[in-house]
């Protein structure tokens, strides 16, 4: 024991315990990263496009995140002259006030102070009142500075959001996004929070950097007079290199973001899905299988969040010590040299209170300057953590950009086997699409699904207006794949289209969309009462069409048209059906495709819409199983699930089998 506390030395303690931290350190990064690959390779095996994954994680402060971050600026501030500059000038002003307001407030708590220890009452109360004359205008710029900060953040926020908005209801981008192409799982969590995220994240670095950039200039400018060029030099120097070194060691930061963000936005699809698919699921009592499911997404995102607490740690760490400490000790270095350098002449017949009074006006400046060059590169990490929401942000800026220019990316599975079986490589957006009124032809087109199932390799027929079609076949056979794409939610894979233009063909889906608002709103969605003035269409003709579909009993029931109720649940099935078919009224299209929407309504309000359809001019194409529907229409297309299909007229003899 004696010959070992003979080696113990506080040298030798200070090397064993900055060995034993870097050891700690360089098994923290080892364990991260063993553990982010494990956990890669798991979210691999349930991705179909390995390639896609890496670009979407990819996130780094370099030159990609300096072009991301360009384009953005872009849409955040989009002239030199508008309110976003107007704040960003505003705060700059306030951090320059409230660092001259820090250098008058040292001033004047030294002399206070002074005048305390000097014993000299006069001194000490006209300080004492100047600093109390001062607490409202520096009170002033403190809130001022918040003001402009969070209004900073709101105005980015909104500019962004409206932005990114104005793409994703383009068109039915909407749609996309979540059915045709499988880049981004969850639009929703990208469009609030991650913006949100964003924007507080760019303005506080911001704040964070503009700050110590005043001080590190105005610091450089005095002591470069006082004290020669090298200590400054000596600075900045150090603040390149630590900020390289700091900028390799945080580059996980940025993926472990982006991967962040993903679990979020997973952990809260699953919630969200709980909700909207209650019902079913209580009717099944699969309480304790959706609460493995919960339980299992959120101890993922637990077990990451874990890992980045822990690598923030070792980053905090070497944070500390390289912008912190070792920037102060370079500053004590760089200060000590004119006055412990013997051969220095600065100092050679100086006093010792010259000595001191040189000291604290070259020495404070440049171990302030030290502390300024630390923030500056403690900014990195902020930084670093920006550019995962900057990638966030831009993935889907891009996603977007290209789904409105009628581009998507999807795992296209069925042409793995026709590309090896030499069949022609089906091209998304490929066919032609015409518009013309009344009429809708089908010319040697592939129904096929987003991702390459091919239903039906060459399909063809031709409607015009007042010809009813009737749709029939077994499950999966194709029939709403038709319709998406009629309604061209989904691409063309070759062939030609001929058909109304969009707001001439209208969808009633079996369990109708009732939107939040009026009474009045639920019979002309998707019009606006402007537009409903604008058409002419008083209430008096819509309460007509509710009474010719058995629902002007609601009218009277729920208070009036301006009524707010939460539809969806006040209304039953067969309403909702109901109220689906007097909104097809007021639209009157030249073609409407009713998808099994009117299986909760009785055979004789059936009959009614179907006369009243014909009698206003309103083509329809049905897909239902009751046989009744035969008499209202004049061809069948069949569909056999097996890629073959036939359209041919309703005779007699057609009616009769079908009955």
């Amino acid at each position: 024991m004696a010959a070992f506390s003979k080696h113990l030395s506080a040298r030798n303690c200070c090397i064993s315990a900055a060995v034993a931290l870097g050891i700690y350190l360089l098994k923290q990064r080892r364990q991260y990263s063993l553990s982010y690959n494990r956990s890669k390779k798991a979210d691999d095996v349930h991705s179909n496009n390995e390639k896609l994954e890496v670009q979407k994680e990819k996130a780094a402060v370099d030159k990609l995140f300096i072009s991301r971050m360009h384009q953005i600026l872009k849409v955040l501030v989009p002239q030199m002259f508008c309110k976003e500059s107007g704040y960003l000038l505003l705060i700059a002003l306030m951090l320059v006030s409230r660092t001259y307001c820090d250098v008058w407030m040292i001033h004047n708590g030294t002399m206070i102070e002074s005048a305390i220890i000097g014993r000299s009452t006069k001194a000490f109360e006209l300080y004492l009142f100047r600093f109390i004359a001062a607490m409202p205008f520096i009170s002033l710029v403190n809130n001022v500075l918040k003001l402009g900060l969070n209004q900073l953040k709101l105005c980015f926020r909104v500019r962004l959001t409206t932005h990114l908005y104005n793409h994703y209801l383009r068109g039915f981008t909407y749609y996309k996004i979540s059915n045709l192409d499988n880049r981004i799982g969850n639009p929703d969590q990208l469009l609030t929070q991650d913006v949100e995220k964003f924007c507080n994240s760019v303005v506080e670095l911001y704040s964070n950097i503009s700050k110590p950039l005043l001080d590190i200039l105005i610091y450089i400018c005095k002591l470069t007079s006082a004290i020669g060029p090298l200590g400054p030099v000596s600075m900045l120097g150090y603040l390149l290199l630590s900020g390289l070194v700091l900028t390799r060691l945080r580059r996980p930061i940025g993926k472990m973001t982006v991967t962040e963000q993903k679990y979020e936005g997973e952990y809260r699809y699953i919630n969200s899905r709980l909700i909207t698919n209650s019902e079913e699921i209580a009717f099944y009592n699969g309480s304790r299988r959706e609460k493995k499911t919960i339980h299992d997404t959120f101890n993922k995102l637990v077990e990451h969040l874990n890992r980045f607490i822990c690598f923030r740690f070792s980053m905090g760490i070497i944070d500390s010590i390289v912008a912190k400490y070792v920037a102060l000790v370079v500053g004590y270095l760089v200060v000590s040299r004119p006055f412990l350098d013997p051969n220095s002449t600065r100092h050679l017949n100086s006093t010792h209170s010259q000595r001191l009074e040189d000291y604290y006006q070259s020495g404070r400046m440049l171990l302030s300057l030290a502390q300024a060059l630390g923030r500056i590169v403690l900014a990195g990490r902020e930084m670093t953590r920006l550019s995962g929401f900057t990638s966030r942000i831009t993935e889907i800026q891009e996603v977007l950009k290209e789904l409105n220019s009628g581009r998507y990316q999807r795992t296209m599975i069925s042409q793995i086997s026709t590309e090896s079986d030499g069949v022609e490589k089906l091209i998304p957006g490929s066919g032609e699409i015409v518009h013309a009124d009344n009429i809708i032809r089908f010319e040697h087109i592939p129904l096929a699904t987003p991702n390459g199932d091919v239903l039906i390799g060459d399909l063809c027929f031709e409607v015009s207006s007042g010809t009813n079609v009737l749709v029939c076949g077994p499950n999966g056979c194709g029939k709403s794949s038709l319709f998406r794409v009629l309604g061209e939610l989904w691409p063309l894979f070759g062939g030609r289209l001929t058909k109304p233009d969009r707001g001439k063909l209208f969808y009633v889906p079996q369990r109708p969309y009732m939107t939040l608002g009026t009474l009045r709103d639920q019979v002309i969605y998707p019009d606006t009462p402007e537009d409903q003035r604008r058409r002419g269409t008083s209430d008096q003709v819509l309460k007509e069409y509710l009474d010719k579909v058995q629902l002007g009993h609601i009218l009277q029931r729920e208070g009036g048209w301006d009524s707010v109720q939460d539809w969806m649940d006040l209304l039953s099935g067969g309403e909702k059906q109901r109220m689906a078919m007097a909104r097809l009224f007021y639209h009157k299209p030249q073609f409407a495709i009713l998808d099994e929407c009117t299986s909760a309504v009785s055979v004789d309000v059936e009959d009614y819409i179907y006369t009243h359809c014909r009698k206003v001019g309103i083509t329809l194409f049905t897909v239902s199983h009751r046989s009744s529907l035969w008499k209202h229409h004049e061809y069948y297309l069949r569909m056999d699930g097996r890629g073959n299909y036939e359209f041919k007229p309703i005779t007699t003899e057609t009616v009769k089998f079908g009955s």
